[in-house]
This record gives structure tokens, C-alpha cells and sequence, in this order.
């Protein structure tokens, strides 16, 4: 984001550690500037009058997790962050990107529908991931076809039984 050049702000937030993830993004040579909030005290602060919200929040899945354990931590996270964003820029995109994908963006979609400002075209799940591992998965098959410019499409969920992807 801090290379794009269509950026002038960039706040990063988290309840731990932000702080020098923000100064080494701010050391990227652009002209725009990057601030570190810290702590839930500075969620609302972190949110207000943005235009984009990207959300990577919550914790991976670890081994032995289930899709449900992970669900319960992760919804939680998104929702909690979903409502500052409608309290503070409700007009913003939100990109979430926190999993299970196809679980959490319904979850900040029935916040921001709760809020009265529900839109679709402002709401994003990013499984960008997706489309990644399946571009990876032909290459393994096919080895002469060059996996950096491969893009393999898919649709469905974000688990192994619902992603389908477009060959």
C-alpha cells in the first residue's frame, strides 16, 4: 500500500507490535505518511475518516485448530474492528482478508447492515491466497508452464471442499 502512489495516509493498528512494522513501512522512499496505533484505546483514532480498511486481523489456523476454533477467535477480531470502522468512516472499503474469508465478511456485512450502512460494492473478502495455491497446484502438474504469470480463478468458500477453481 505505502507504493502506491495514489496513498497519502497510511495508519496501521494492532494490540501488540505495530509500532516498528510501522517505522520500517515508513522508511519506503514515497511522499506518504505512516502512523502507528497501538492498543484498543486507538482503534477508533486508527479508523477515522479513511477511505480503505484492509483487515489481515485474527490468528492463523494452527495445527490441531479446527475451521470452527479458528472461526470463533477471528470472528470476534473482525467484528470488533468492523464496528469502529462504521462508527468512525462509514463510507470506507473494507477489504477483509482475516479467515475463514467466507465466514467473516458475512459477519462484518451483518455489522454494518446492523449500522444502516450496508453496501456490497464496499464490502470485499481478498482470497487472493486461493488463487495462488491453485495457480501453484497446475504448475506441479504441468512444470513447464510458468507459475509467476499463472492465474488460476476460483469460486466458492475458503475450505478444501468448497474451493472450486476455473481450469
Amino acid at each position: 500500500m505505502k507504493l502506491n502512489a495514489h496513498v497519502t495516509k497510511l495508519n496501521l493498528y494492532d494490540i501488540v507490535n505495530v509500532t516498528g512494522v510501522a517505522a520500517d513501512i515508513s522508511h519506503v522512499a514515497t511522499n506518504s505518511e505512516v502512523k502507528s496505533f497501538l492498543g484498543a484505546d486507538k482503534l477508533a483514532q486508527a479508523v477515522t475518516d479513511v477511505d480503505l480498511v484492509i483487515i489481515p486481523a485474527g490468528v492463523p489456523r494452527k495445527p490441531g485448530m479446527t475451521r470452527d476454533d479458528l472461526f470463533k477467535i477471528n470472528a470476534g477480531i473482525v467484528k470488533g474492528l468492523v464496528e469502529a470502522v462504521a462508527d468512525n468512516s462509514p463510507r470506507a472499503f473494507i477489504c477483509i482478508i482475516s479467515n475463514p474469508v467466507n465466514s467473516t465478511v458475512p459477519i462484518a456485512a451483518e455489522v454494518l447492515k446492523g449500522r444502516g450502512i450496508y453496501d456490497p460494492k464496499r464490502l470485499f473478502g481478498v482470497t487472493t491466497l486461493d488463487v495462488v495455491r491453485a495457480s501453484r497446484f497446475v504448475r506441479d502438474i504441468r512444470p513447464k508452464i510458468d507459475a509467476a504469470t499463472l492465474r488460476i480463478p476460483v469460486i466458492g468458500g475458503h475450505s478444501g471442499n468448497t474451493i472450486v477453481p476455473l481450469l
